[in-house]
């Protein structure tokens, strides 16, 4: 199943969750290809399925049926060890709550990843520090997360889903915690960041100002593709 082009294949994927007496299917058959180096919007109401389809994206989460491949290999099948470490390598996650460590530095929370890597500490430092710099906060490394404002902690967030070189970032509804103009300001770093490095990102959002940034947006419903529009 090589295609040079294709970082996401999905094929008939749904999700049904038991509910002792009752089944909610979450997804219904999604069947979808994301191209790499594509900024895209994942958008739909509370309950759509559009934060299913995420989880599995992200493999957070393992679909009922169906197949997903990622980067060309088949992930739908993997156990939880394996798929730990898909997220690892592959995936950097940027969060709504930003999910950062609290009263320690900016510093420490980007290198994070690098150390579940095993990445030597020299080394990891630097690479911290350029991924700092990647999202405007050069000079705010040493910084403890309680001493930042929401749009530093994204930028900081933003920077740690950066540092593993990642093929895949995952951004859920990443300016929820933001006032606008904060909300408009991060999302020009993954503008940006798009632009650079070509890095595919996929931005799950309900916000259509959020959307607007993306160059194709699928819109989920009932846990089916509803519409798709390219840009």
């Amino acid at each position: 199943m090589s295609e040079n082009n294709t970082i996401i294949k999905l094929e008939n994927i749904t999700k049904t969750y038991d509910m002792g007496e009752t089944k909610l299917e979450a997804l219904k058959g999604i069947t979808y290809t994301i191209k790499r180096g594509e900024m895209m919007a994942i958008m739909g109401p509370s309950g759509s399925g559009k934060s299913t389809l995420m989880n599995i994206i992200g493999c957070l989460d393992k679909p009922t049926k169906g197949t997903y491949y990622l980067e060309d290999e088949k992930v739908s099948t993997m156990d939880k060890n394996r798929l730990a470490g898909i997220r690892n390598r592959r995936i950097g996650f940027v969060f709504q709550n930003f999910n950062l460590l609290a009263r320690t530095s900016s510093l420490e929370n980007v290198e994070l990843p690098l150390i579940y890597s095993n990445v030597p500490a020299k080394e990891a430092r630097e690479k911290a520090r350029q991924a700092i710099k990647q999202v405007g906060l050069e000079g705010w490394e040493e910084h403890k997360t309680n001493q930042l404002s929401g749009g530093e902690k994204q930028r900081v967030a933003i920077a740690r889903a950066l540092v593993n070189s990642p093929s895949l970032i995952l951004a859920d509804e990443p300016t929820g915690n933001l006032d606008t103009k904060t909300g408009m300001d991060i999302m020009e770093v993954f503008k940006s960041l798009h632009e650079e490095s070509g890095i595919t990102i996929i931005l799950v959002t309900h916000d259509p100002e959020i959307s607007d940034y993306a160059e194709n947006i699928i819109h989920i419903r009932d846990g089916l593709i509803e519409k798709e529009d390219r840009r």
